[in-house]
């Protein structure tokens, strides 16, 4: 028989036992936290009829999707998250209660040509809140991106915040709403692309020099976050879309204060447009300091109409995701991720030969019962290679059970980091691993 070789298709990943439990640490992380600000989970569907993913139609993403036909079914791999919530919301508008607020975590499909960091098969993580135009909900994104990212101690962060009626309005003031569209795409670009390269684009559009420096001054506004928006007040805009986009901005920024989100995890910066057409307001991107490089780990934005293509309701929103297979990637590769663990159990019940097994089952068994994730290694191996395989698998402890432990009510606990071992009575095992 010929043996096929077994590999993953380009694009797609998988990780080692080591590394999937680190990657469910952070995903545990995330779940936990979207769930203690109140979002409800949802699970669509990872095929979507094609005619209604695809509703929007043209641009690339129709040349990036998997699609394929089954009987009579064109049918479509979800490829982000957003669309299938559009879908969702529009279909069930009449008994979803709103403010209708949403999470969910799943993997998403795109075929594009994969590269480092890039995949065809990865995780996003989002949240929306729908039906609701508050500046208090506008801050509650962010305070949840400072708790998880605290949490997940990468090192420090800052959560970039700007709003596109600030944009636009600026573009208004000085008569190029005609092109606001091309301008905020080019300004996502900034810090990707030298200066000429984004003179250049902008010429593109037929903006001249003395427009293209107002750009530029503009984005450039510096300072803490009250004195942008003392700059951004003294420009005495005539717009009124302007005006509002201040107004909500500094209202969040208040209320982020007021969350306990620390000032240094969060700054105003007017570079940040986010290039998709459908962001309407505040936008939000999350840069680790020490990683400049890695660009956005989590970004997001507010909407005016959600799912403007399968109802004519009004469902205005805002959301953020977090491309949790970009970021473990990205962080692994560097050496910011470490996960020396192959197992989520805490520690190895090793018996030394078959008759101490009945006393290491029920050893264990009283471990579980605690709520003490173990296992049960039973292979018949000397002391030596039983040691050795739980140094390998990353255990914290091993409780090596002989005859004399039998026969005493002990075990012989070995921490597997310091080498240091302790005889413990049976009794005081629990409260002793417990508290370790």
């Amino acid at each position: 028989m010929k043996l096929v070789q077994p590999r993953t298709p380009s694009g797609f990943t998988e990780y080692l036992p080591n590394e999937q439990l680190e990657f469910n640490r952070l995903l545990d992380i995330i779940k936990d936290t979207y769930a203690r600000y109140g979002f409800s989970p949802l699970d669509t569907p990872i095929l979507e009829l094609s005619e209604v993913l695809l509703a929007k139609g043209g641009g690339e993403t129709e040349q990036q999707v998997y699609r394929f036909e089954h009987g009579r079914n064109d049918l479509t791999m979800r490829y982000d998250l957003t669309v299938p919530l559009a879908r969702y919301v529009a279909e069930h508008e009449g008994t979803l209660v709103f403010p209708f607020r949403r999470s969910q975590i799943g993997k998403v499909y795109r075929a594009e040509r994969a590269q480092a960091g890039r995949f065809r098969e990865f995780y996003q993580c989002d949240i929306d809140v729908i039906g609701s135009d508050s500046p208090i909900v506008d801050a509650e994104l962010p305070a949840i991106i400072n708790e998880i990212f605290t949490k997940f101690a990468f090192g420090e962060f800052t959560i970039r915040l700007n709003d596109r009626r600030i944009l636009n309005g600026f573009f208004e003031s000085i008569g190029l709403s005609n092109v606001s569209r091309e301008i905020l795409r080019s300004v996502d670009k900034m810090e990707k692309v030298t200066q000429k390269e984004l003179v250049k684009e902008l010429q593109s559009v037929n903006l001249d020099n003395e427009q293209i420096e107002r750009i530029l001054d503009f984005t450039s506004i510096n300072g803490t976050n009250d004195e942008i928006i003392s700059k951004l007040r003294a420009m005495n805009s005539s717009s009124s879309l302007f005006n509002v986009g201040v107004d909500m901005l500094e209202a969040l920024i208040k209320a982020l204060r007021v969350m306990n989100v620390p000032e240094n995890h969060f700054k105003i910066d007017l570079k940040i447009a986010r290039g998709l057409d459908y962001y309407t307001g505040t936008v939000y991107e999350t840069i680790l300091n020490d990683y400049p490089e890695i660009g956005s780990v989590c970004s997001g934005g507010r909407y005016d109409n959600l799912a403007e293509y399968y109802t004519k309701t009004s469902l205005p929103g805002i959301g953020i995701s977090i491309g949790l297979t970009r970021l473990f990637y990205t962080l692994r590769e560097i050496g910011v991720i470490s996960s020396p663990s192959q197992s989520p159990a805490k520690l190895v019940v090793m018996p030394i030969d078959e008759q101490e097994i009945p006393f290491s089952i029920a050893l264990i068994t009283k471990l579980r019962e605690a709520n003490i994730a173990a296992l049960l290694y039973t292979e018949r191996n000397a002391v030596s290679k039983k040691l050795r395989y739980a140094d390998r698998m990353g255990f914290e402890y091993a409780l090596v059970v002989g005859v004399n432990e039998v026969e005493s009510n002990t075990v012989s606990l070995k921490h597997m980091k310091t080498g240091e071992s302790k005889t413990i009575p049976l009794d005081t095992l629990v409260e002793y691993i417990s508290n370790a």
